[in-house]
């Protein structure tokens, strides 16, 4: 049966530049399916796991920053979004996510396929659609347009972010070979306007007056990406000694003048007097270092964030100003009135020259393990590549080396270990550069199912360090001293990259030395018809020592 407003879906999303949608297969949502795979104007993907499927559709919406439509089936289906949807929602990405569904009638009746849809993603989507269970009325069919209408605008409005629509259908899903199928050509749109209002004078004054209050100025941009403006203006406040500017590399907002190694002397009892603030503002989202996070609550410094509009989480429990404006508008006010103290802004910049000077010295007098290996594959990567970080010890790694100019992504709304693959892959379906992704073992075999698709992703690149376990527990105090770790916390496991290199058809080496990591690296990134998988194969136990190691040396500078 053809129904129009079904139809329409996609050329509602079409009309308001949504451009993908990737779909999973499944009979009740076959008519929404038919609406998305037969528009000319949108691009489809199947993905038959929607666990990777929604996380596909977050890499693609990070790069192309507009929505991604996902598309699938009732039951449980829908529920295998859910660890997607919720990293999305706290990275601010916009997804459009369609769950067919039974009809309300046949909810709680043993019917197969069957679960309680309506807000089944509860607090973790902007916004929540039931669609019409049926249009033999106008009314029905005007309030289905207007759901589409108000879902997009909704997703793409400050903090963007997905909202869900549940549309219940009745069988026949199948349109007759007699029945047209024609898409709408003029279906309603209602367009937003955005008010992008700047500070008044008033609200700018009372700003640099409670500034000018503060000589111990420190600047913290949490996840986002790279943005040239903010970058010159921060780098600017830097060299004019307005404040310091401690960046991760998840910031994407490294630069010769930011604090980037900060993870490796930041909560040093010897510097915290020297170092501590009197005042952290900060835009963004998330940060990666732990170190900083516990120091900056424990500094008593007033928080100050900047963001247009929404939630702010009061991170380092100082939280006392939140400003609703573009981050641009508070940064030029700070470079033209204020000023930290010297002594307070070359505390700063004395730790990290001691560690940024010495630091290649001490890595090149470790063990091979997996630090010494990723400081040498980050050497490696274009400049032009983007890198996907798959969390636990990936990311932590990178954030201890310093500035990178690659474009950095990870996982860190919810900083789950799902997804990282096909988050990646995202990523690869949307840019055509390389795409780089660095994982752990645990991370990478756990979303295996992201390759399992029919779609060329020749740009992609994976460095998988496998020590066979979960290595950060090995770190973290408490688990680290249980006769349980290997077993319980590790999950020591002894999978390789190469059974499913060869299943998927991607170039494979391994590595085990540095002669091997380097050999391996000569080829990486030549041009390809299928991915490649770099293996790093190593011990937790080693590496867990060569980290405390290298951080004991660092102590030792201070």
């Amino acid at each position: 049966m053809v129904l129009q407003p079904i139809i329409d879906i996609a050329s509602v999303c079409a009309l308001k530049g949504i451009k993908n949608a990737i779909l999973s297969p499944g009979s009740r949502c076959a008519p929404i399916t038919l609406s998305f795979s037969r528009h000319p104007d949108i691009n489809c993907k199947t993905i038959s796991d929607e666990r990777s499927a929604a996380f596909i559709a977050l890499g693609m919406a990070q790069q192309l920053e507009q929505p991604v439509v996902l598309v699938c089936t009732s039951g449980s289906a829908a529920y295998n979004y859910a660890p997607a949807i919720a990293e999305a929602f706290f990275q601010q990405v916009p997804l459009i996510v369609i769950t067919a569904d039974r009809p309300p009638e046949w909810i709680d009746q043993w019917d197969g396929q069957t679960i309680r849809q309506t807000e089944i993603y509860g607090k973790h989507v902007k916004g929540f659609f039931q669609f019409p269970d049926e249009f033999g009325h106008p009314d029905k069919v005007w309030h289905a347009n207007r759901i589409m209408n108000e879902a997009i605008n909704l997703s793409n409005q400050f903090p963007a972010g997905p909202v869900h629509i549940n549309i219940p259908l009745r069988e026949p899903f199948y349109p007759e070979n007699s029945e047209s199928f024609d898409f709408s050509k003029t279906p309603r749109i209602i367009e937003p306007v955005y008010s992008k209002a700047d500070l008044s004078e008033k609200d700018k004054q009372n700003l640099i007056s409670s500034l000018s209050t503060f000589k111990k100025i420190l600047i913290v941009p949490g996840q986002q990406k790279p943005d040239a403006a903010i970058q010159n203006i921060l780098d600017k406040l830097v060299r004019n000694g307005n404040a310091v500017v401690v960046a991760d590399t998840i910031s994407n907002m490294q630069s010769d003048d930011t604090i980037n190694y900060h993870d490796h002397f930041v909560g040093n009892g010897n510097l915290n007097q020297l170092l501590n603030p009197d005042i952290v503002l900060t835009f963004g989202k998330s940060i990666i270092s732990k170190n900083l996070k516990i120091f900056l609550r424990n500094s008593k410094a007033e928080h100050w964030h900047i963001q247009p509009a929404g939630y702010v989480p009061d991170t380092y429990r100082g939280l006392t100003k939140i400003i609703h404006c573009q981050v641009l508008e508070v940064l030029n006010l700070m470079n033209q009135t204020l000023k930290s103290e010297f002594s307070f802004v070359s505390s700063w910049k004395k730790s990290e020259n001691t560690v940024q000077e010495n630091f290649d010295n001490i890595l090149e007098n470790a063990e091979f393990g997996e630090y010494r290996a990723i400081s040498t594959c980050l050497k490696a990567i274009p400049p032009s590549s983007k890198i996907h970080l798959a969390n636990s010890m990936a990311v932590r790694y990178v954030n201890f080396f310093g500035k990178r100019e690659h474009e950095i992504f990870c996982n860190r709304g919810t900083s789950g270990i799902d997804g990282s693959n096909s988050t990646a892959i995202g990523c690869a379906f949307a840019v055509e550069e390389f795409v780089t992704l660095v994982t752990g073992d645990m991370a990478f075999f756990y979303d295996r199912n992201a390759f399992w698709h029919n779609y060329r992703i020749s740009n992609l690149r994976i460095i998988l360090l496998n020590n066979h376990a979960g290595g950060i527990f090995r770190l973290i105090e408490g688990p680290s001293k249980q006769p349980e770790l290997e077993e319980y916390f590790e999950t020591n496991q002894k999978l390789d990259g190469k059974s499913l290199a060869h299943e998927f058809g991607f170039g494979y080496h391994i590595s085990t030395n540095m002669e091997s990591l380097k050999i391996g690296l000569v080829d990486f990134y030549t041009k390809s018809d299928s991915p490649k998988i770099l293996e790093i194969q190593s011990e937790s136990s080693k590496n867990a020592e060569i980290l405390k190691w290298v951080k004991s040396k660092i102590n030792e500078l201070f």
